[in-house]
């Protein structure tokens, strides 16, 4: 692949799947600078790996991929570290033109609850839940996490229920 090409293909890419970036980086951390480190380790990754991108996945499947693994990865090595962290406490600003702002205080609780309760569950099932709230098929999460369709849905329901156990938790705690 010409150094052009990969170029143009990783700024569309970037384009269409920085969300998807944020949101695994947010999901693997517990400040906004650690969010940060992580989404440019995620995107250093991505564009080390394009060469090797053979099309065997679509490309926001291939980008997910290589955003979950270095993300567990990353986590892995900073284990230690990490858990000297304090939780992020700000959240991602909603658009001023849309809900009061007593509404959009209510969603900002209810995301840093989600992703609090996020940060509890296993790696793996962290990695489902942020494909299924990227709103992924099952083909593709199954492609992203190397499992079958049908334990997709398995493991996805039992996610699920252990999100649910775990934001009811936290609201009846707060």
């Amino acid at each position: 692949m010409l150094e052009k090409d990969h170029k143009t293909i990783f700024t569309n890419w970037l384009e269409e799947h920085s969300s998807s970036v944020m949101k695994v980086a947010r999901a693997y951390t517990l400040t906004a600078d650690e969010c940060q480190d992580l989404a440019q380790e995620i995107l250093l990754q991505a564009w080390r790996s394009l060469a090797n991108f053979e099309g065997k996945a679509s490309a926001p499947t291939w980008f997910y991929r290589v955003a979950l693994h270095t993300a567990m990865n990353w986590q892995r090595k900073d284990k230690r570290r990490r858990s000297r962290q304090q939780p992020m406490l700000e959240v991602q600003a909603v658009p001023m033109d849309g809900p009061s702002s007593a509404e959009q205080a209510q969603q900002r609780d209810t995301v840093e609850q989600l992703y609090q309760a996020i940060h509890q569950l296993p790696k793996a099932d962290a990695a489902l839940v942020l494909l299924y709230l990227d709103e992924m098929s099952y083909r593709e999460m199954a492609e992203v996490l190397g499992i079958s369709e049908s334990n997709v849905g398995v493991k996805l329901n039992r996610a699920k229920k252990s999100l649910s156990t775990l934001m009811n938790k936290e609201s009846h705690g707060s």
